[in-house]
């Protein structure tokens, strides 16, 4: 069981590094207010919620503990960062004021996830 948490984990971070990689190769586009939220980004979140949540069941399956509280403000987090990436993901120019809070929302669950014990 140890094997596949790690191997959820692995695919956690490879959906949080497309999601906060899509929002730093737009940075230079959002100083020009010509940012537009990538299919990478939409992938990046999708891939942070499919495998969180496989995390949390494989955990609990595994008599892991899980903090409910912390798992919950994840959540809400992501799914702010999902509703802003899927509904501005077919606009030309999204503004900087949404394109930020996507980058500022991620950070902020990563740090979350590290920081919050």
């Amino acid at each position: 069981m140890d094997v596949l948490i790690h191997v959820f984990v692995g695919l956690h971070i490879v959906g949080i590094g497309a999601l906060l990689g899509g929002f730093f190769s737009q940075l230079k586009a959002m100083g020009a207010g010509e940012a537009r939220m990538l299919p990478a980004m939409l992938h990046g979140a999708l891939t942070m919620l499919v495998t969180g949540v496989a995390l949390v069941g494989l955990n609990q399956a595994d008599d892991n503990s899980v903090n409910t509280v912390k798992i919950g403000v994840k959540l809400a987090l992501l799914v702010v960062i999902l509703g802003l990436v899927y509904v501005k993901r077919d606009e030309e120019k999204v503004e900087s004021a949404a394109f930020g809070a996507v980058g500022a929302l991620t950070t902020a669950n990563i740090f979350i996830a590290v920081l919050w014990t």
